[in-house]
């Protein structure tokens, strides 16, 4: 390809074709994405929802943790979980390095921190307005915390949406833990990397706007959401658009 344009119009024939490179690599990034988030989701909210109500000693240094966790890089992760996985690590007997395992514990250890963390806030908020009511009925910490939880589900379900935007969009966990094997681990940011380094730009260019795809519909489900939130919440009007 000699010019920008003519790479995009490729790119385009490759989408529109359903290339099955490009496709099964986006097939492989959704299934492990989804996955991901839907581990890291189960186990954040269970946590974040209790961590919310829960008083003990030793609190505060756990929040701390858990604030740090945020802000770990993402290769220090796959890191962390590639030593986790080898050979020589607790968990090599489970012989999941470079596969689709470990992608996906790689992701879910990602976005785990991040689901946790905003479901708290949003627990403990929630239970400054209303948790007194509860606790007047005899409901327990955990049990206050999880129906707090679902008088916010419609926040809580921008949480997900937003862990597996972030989960799909990793590159440097997954390439650690994924090796990047053509048909096997490849991925849809991983193979953009290696593809541009190639000078394969039309199908890096074909995979960067399927993702850019993806995270449009990820942005407009946010906002379906927030207008479903409005709407039970009696804010907007039935029909009117945010």
């Amino acid at each position: 390809m000699n010019t920008f344009s003519d790479s995009v119009v490729t790119a385009i024939g490759l989408i529109v074709s359903g290339d099955p490179g490009l496709w099964s690599i986006v097939l492989r990034s959704l299934v492990v994405s989804v996955l991901a988030t839907a581990i890291a989701y189960g186990l954040g909210l269970w946590f974040g929802a209790w961590l919310a109500g829960a008083r003990f000693k030793g609190r505060a240094a756990v929040l701390t943790l858990l604030n740090t966790a945020l802000a770990v890089p993402a290769v220090v992760v796959g890191l962390v979980v590639y030593l986790l996985l080898s050979r020589s690590g607790p968990l090599g007997f489970l012989g999941w390095l470079f596969s689709v395992p470990a992608m996906v514990m790689a992701q879910a250890v990602l976005v785990l921190p991040l689901v946790t963390a905003l479901v708290r806030q949003i627990v403990e908020d929630a239970d400054r307005d209303h948790g007194e009511q509860l606790r007047s009925m005899g409901a327990g910490t955990l049990t206050r915390s999880l129906l707090l939880a679902w008088d916010e589900r419609y926040a809580l379900l921008t949480i997900f949406i937003t862990a597996f935007g972030r989960a799909i969009s990793e590159v440097g966990t997954v390439m650690i833990v994924g090796g990047n094997i053509d048909g096997f681990t490849r991925v849809m940011t991983t193979a953009i990397a290696l593809e541009t380094s190639k000078g394969d730009l039309p199908l890096a260019l074909g995979l960067g706007l399927v993702l850019l795809a993806v995270v449009l519909v990820l942005n407009a489900m946010v906002s379906v959401v927030r207008r479903w939130r409005e709407r039970e919440d009696g804010l907007m009007p039935e029909g009117a658009m945010a």
